[in-house]
């Protein structure tokens, strides 16, 4: 069975001492800022580059030379990344008893390393890179192409978009930056050039082209939309760079396609352009993408059929939000969403995509099918409302839910949370250790009914908690399950 691999691998040594004290973790991902003085970071973006690049089919007998000159030019702009994470945990049961009861010397800590790449944005010391790379690192070194090394730390970091923005002292030293092309412009086919430091051998280039763009479904990141690749990328590549031929940045690489965790010709990169949405968000610490109100599911042959389309391609729209943009441009329950901007919307990831990638306030042209014909709506992008409020709450009482927290989800928690989730319910975002709900259920899990009852809010759980309800049926994406206890006090599940 094919799975995904993170592009990471272990067993790195770092030079230098290794600090202490864990960095701590909150329940669903979030992305903060971890440091406060992100500074004048708007001011180092590079501009992008949207020259077009000229495509020719070589004449015969025309040789093409080298890459060397793109790689001179971009190399110096990239990184390696080592990170340690100090554990100090008991390694056993019996190490922690013998701890607690007869004292002793102090659990000698374990460090585990890993390593990633970076690419250098900004000249003053930002770099970009996976925000699995340096999640939960207690040291963070940066090796440049040149030997010298920094000290690195998390200026901010979204596991949403898997995107962490580093900052390293320089010393007033003025540091290589890349270039950035549009990576809407990138056509399948064109020739890429990736470089990172693969199993830790040291910087290293591979050349491919683009396999598909758009990929969706990658289980990666909650806005999907990725540019596939089959230039070799390799654990340690995550972070580098994946370059046009021009030398120019057009993705991130993030993960591969893999049975064993080697290579095997299918890698995916987070577009620059997403890049460049997560360095204007960093210099406010949060990121907001544009809201219009509209929920829908992707579009099958039979229902493309059934509305006289020739093949499927767009979002059936089933839910408009009263007094959203959306509802304002009139679109309706029944219309097809097919593209924003002239970019084709087939599912929900790439229409989060294309209004993420989109600033609040702008106005956007929705192309919707409608009646047997097509039609232009212009919306305008608004920051997503918070209704109702998200009301925070730990279940306490005797019920199948106690020590479970739940939230009221709204546009924008659900947009803060990530993982596509849908913005109305009654979603789980903790459970405590050791609470009857543990062996089921996680956060993300949507509360649908509670003792048999509907839920809509975390008013209802509360109630119904309090009533002393023994079942419960939840959602985690689009797989349903009930739980409850049984008549011999244990717990029984179907779905």
């Amino acid at each position: 069975m094919n799975r995904i691999v993170f592009s990471m691998v272990e067993k790195l040594k770092l030079a230098g001492g290794v600090a202490l004290g864990l960095l701590a973790g909150v329940g669903l991902a979030v992305g903060v800022a971890r440091i406060s003085d992100t500074g004048h970071v708007a001011a180092q973006i590079p501009p992008m580059d949207t020259t077009d690049v000229p495509r020719a089919v070589p004449a015969a007998g025309q040789v093409a030379l080298s890459f060397a000159p793109v790689v001179k030019a971009a190399a110096p702009a990239v990184v390696n990344v080592y990170t340690a994470k100090v554990d100090r945990r008991p390694r056993s049961a019996n190490e922690a008893f013998i701890q607690q009861f007869f004292g002793g010397a102090p659990v000698q800590p374990r460090v585990s390393q890993s390593l990633g790449s970076g690419v250098i944005v900004g000249a003053d010391g930002l770099i970009i890179t996976n925000n699995h790379v340096v999640d939960g690192a207690d040291q963070i070194l940066v090796a440049l192409a040149d030997r010298r090394e920094f000290k690195a730390r998390v200026l901010f970091a979204d596991p949403r978009l898997d995107l962490a923005l580093l900052k390293v002292d320089t010393g007033g030293a003025v540091l290589p930056v890349i270039r950035m092309a549009d990576s809407d412009r990138v056509e399948v086919g064109d020739v890429t050039v990736a470089i990172g430091n693969p199993f830790g051998v040291g910087q290293t280039v591979t050349t491919g082209i683009v396999s598909a763009l758009a990929r969706t479904g990658i289980g990666v990141s909650d806005w999907q939309f990725f540019i596939q690749t089959d230039a070799a990328i390799n654990p340690g590549n995550s972070g580098g760079a994946l370059l046009d031929a021009r030398g120019r940045l057009i993705g991130v690489p993030t993960a591969i396609y893999s049975r064993d965790g080697g290579s095997n010709g299918i890698g995916f990169a987070i577009p620059s352009k997403m890049v460049r949405v997560f360095l204007n968000a960093a210099e406010k610490g949060k990121l907001v993408s544009g809201w219009i109100g509209v929920e829908g599911e992707a579009l099958t042959a039979d229902t493309a059929k059934q509305l006289g389309l020739d093949r499927p391609g767009g979002l059936l729209v089933t839910a408009v939000v009263p007094g959203s943009p959306g509802a304002r441009a009139g679109i309706k329950p029944g219309d097809v969403l097919r593209s924003v901007d002239g970019k084709e919307v087939a599912n929900g990831g790439q229409l989060r995509y294309s209004l993420a990638t989109e600033g609040v306030g702008k106005t956007l042209s929705v192309q919707l099918w409608r009646n047997g014909a097509n039609t232009q709506v212009p919306v305008t992008l608004a920051p997503p409302p918070e209704n109702p409020p998200r009301t925070i709450t730990r279940i306490a009482g005797r019920s199948i839910l106690t020590g479970v927290t739940v939230a009221n989800l709204s546009p924008a928690y659900a947009q803060e949370l990530g993982a596509g989730l849908p913005e109305q319910g009654v979603v789980v975002v903790a459970i405590d250790q050791g609470a009857p709900a543990a062996q089921f259920l996680r956060p993300g899990a949507l509360i649908e009914t509670l003792g048999g009852q509907p839920v809509r809010s975390v008013a209802d759980v509360v109630r119904l908690s309090g009533a002393g309800a023994l079942l419960v049926r939840f959602a985690v994406g689009d797989q349903r399950a009930e739980c409850g206890v049984n008549n011999l006090g244990g717990l029984s599940c179907r779905s």
